[in-house]
């Protein structure tokens, strides 16, 4: 008998199971580090960032909690998936880097492969170990010194060799709330006092996306990942996996037991910060916002601005404006607003600055007119 066919899962399906796995139906009781385990790291090149993102998915949350981990070594600002700065948890520094080594390195070559023609890149990622774990550095510093030794070729690209090749974390005060300088550098094994998880698994961590952002297809996992031929590891987790389809008839993939709420479960106003990773972990977005939508959010010189959620899409932008003793959070919303969505609004706004500006003897949160038609 033929199999039967595989379900169908809409939009607003796959949205909600992406809100529900990102922690954002309703604020979980997890601490700072699980939640950060969970979501299989925060996309951070801004310090700030992650910050926001865990208050808006953590019942309790406080930038101490997270400060604490930084300066304890439990979490840790290392280069991962799709070679960007992603904070993660001490124990998956040691098992996520080694997995996507093949890809940072990929990377290196078609970002930098001109530049470092000719060099040994053994050599210079040797010799970028030793300098680092003797003092760390910042990638300035790093590249400056590797160019003493080879002169011929340029020293950003060199330092960036040392980068993706070996696995450097950005050590405090970088990463703690508020904290301004330059980040420095030095190994994870130096930092962390043990070595990568030799046992470290492809498929492994395609179960551990799929549980912070599936269902999901083949594309949307290298997406996330910037690895390549993982239709190789999908077929070997085999029958762990139920098969789905989206509307347009691709392929998903999902764990079992994994939370599918029905689409019309209702979900709260949430903002979001800079980078976060749920905007960019899927080759088709839809699921969250169109394309229309991202060229407003996703800037040409690389910033993924600050959105908020309203029925569990993306329907607009945020800001919070400072100034001595006062903070203003703006609101700019893409299409009109419900009464009932300005009021959440007003009032999550409110719970926002009482946490991003404490302090401040005046706060106010501002909704902005409709400055355009309405995005579809």
């Amino acid at each position: 008998m033929a199999a039967p066919e595989p379900q169908t899962l809409d939009r607003r399906a796959l949205n909600r199971a992406l809100i529900a796995r990102q922690l954002l139906m309703e604020r979980s009781p997890l601490t700072a580090v699980e939640a950060v385990e969970h979501l299989v790291g925060l996309q951070a090149q801004a310090p700030d960032p992650p910050y926001i993102g865990l208050w808006t998915r953590l019942a309790g949350f406080t930038i101490e909690e997270l400060a604490a981990a930084v300066r304890a070594r439990q979490v840790v600002r290392i280069v991962l998936m799709r070679g960007t700065i992603h904070l993660v948890s001490a124990r998956d520094c040691q098992r996520l880097r080694p997995v996507l080594r093949e890809s940072l390195e990929r990377s290196l070559i078609s970002t930098f492969g001109r530049k470092l023609a000719g060099a040994d890149l053994g050599a210079v990622a040797a010799l970028g170990r030793k300098l680092v774990e003797h003092e760390p550095l910042t990638l300035g510093a790093l590249g400056a010194a590797l160019a003493g030794r080879w002169p011929e070729h340029d020293a950003f690209a060199l330092a960036n060799a040392v980068r993706n090749r070996v696995p450097l974390i950005q050590v405090p005060p970088r990463g703690l709330w508020g904290e301004s300088g330059q980040a420095r550098h030095t190994t994870a094994e130096s930092w962390l006092g043990a070595a990568a998880d030799p046992a470290a698994d492809p498929a492994a961590l395609v179960e551990r996306y799929l549980a912070a952002f599936g269902p999901a297809t083949v594309k949307d996992m290298q997406t996330w990942s910037g690895m390549t031929r993982l239709a190789a590891v999908v077929r070997q987790l085999g029958p762990r996996l139920r098969v789905f389809r989206d509307e347009q008839g691709q392929q998903l993939y999902d764990l079992p037991g994994a939370p599918r709420p029905s689409g019309d479960t209702p979900v709260p106003v949430r903002f979001l910060p800079e980078f976060d990773n749920i905007l960019l972990s899927h080759a088709d977005r839809s699921r969250i916002l169109t394309e229309e939508q991202r060229r407003l959010v996703f800037t040409r010189n690389g910033i993924i601005r600050s959105t908020f959620l309203v029925d569990g899409f993306v329907h607009g932008l945020w800001r919070i404006e400072r100034e001595r003793d006062a903070a203003r959070l703006v609101v700019e919303p893409w299409s009109p607003l419900g009464r009932g969505a300005r009021t959440e609004l007003k009032a999550e706004g409110a719970r926002l600055l009482s946490f991003a500006a404490a302090g401040r003897t005046r706060t106010e949160v501002t909704i902005e007119p409709v400055a355009q038609e309405p995005v579809a």
